[in-house]
């Protein structure tokens, strides 16, 4: 019996590692770790607002979403960082970067809701954003509607092929243009005006420690 015993174990173990995990897991898996949603968790000192590319997982993608957050944690420090991907109504969906806005009114105002969230329950916090690709437009858009305090709590904006780049001259339009730090690479034609995604769109995960440095100079800089 106990030879037996052993033996079933065995072959069980073999059969763990032999089959490999399904695509549904592995979406599933791979969506939660390309999540993060801190803000339902309670304040920090620094909350990140972050919309991901188009049809990323997740609700922070996994290009520049999780290496933002995480170099901004190894600055600032593990537990005074809030990351929240922008969900909901937001979809990450190709259409909807032909829109006017590059994105759709839905996904700007789901992100819009997150500011005012965090301004409203964290209202000694510091806000910084940032977005990829689709997710730029979202944010871009979403900052210059917010008013009042929502919009004063937000300290720095960063965008990674920023796709209103050519309409929005590097910039957020009515927000200071300082506080703003855009990544275009040589050769990401979606940052001049187009919906032409080349191998150079894919490389900005390489800059989330320098993306880190600039929000937190904005964090440390201002009351």
């Amino acid at each position: 019996m106990v030879m037996l015993h052993s033996f079933l174990i065995s072959a069980l173990a073999t059969l763990a590692v032999a089959t490999p995990m399904t695509e549904l897991d592995t979406r599933s898996l791979v969506a939660r770790q390309s999540s993060a949603d801190d803000l339902d968790q309670g304040c920090k000192d620094t909350i990140l607002i972050f919309a991901r590319g188009s049809t990323e997982l997740g609700n922070m993608g996994t290009v520049i979403g999780p290496p933002l957050c995480s170099a901004l944690k190894k600055n600032l420090g593990e537990d005074k960082v809030a990351c929240q991907g922008v969900g909901d109504m937001y979809h990450g969906g190709l259409v909807e970067n032909a829109l006017p806005q590059n994105t759709d009114p839905g996904s700007i105002s789901t992100a819009k809701s997150l500011f005012e969230k965090a301004s409203t329950k964290c209202p000694q916090s510091k806000i910084v954003a940032g977005g990829y690709s689709q997710g730029s437009a979202v944010i871009d858009n979403a900052v210059q509607e917010l008013t009042g305090q929502s919009r004063n709590m937000v300290k720095g904006v960063v965008f990674f092929g920023f796709t209103r780049n050519l309409q929005d001259h590097g910039q957020i339009p009515g927000y200071p243009k300082e506080n703003v730090k855009v990544y275009c690479e040589v050769g990401d034609m979606v940052c001049n005006g187009t919906l032409v995604v080349t191998p150079a769109h894919m490389t900005y995960g390489a800059k989330a420690d320098d993306a880190a440095s600039f929000l937190v100079s904005k964090v440390q800089g201002q009351a």
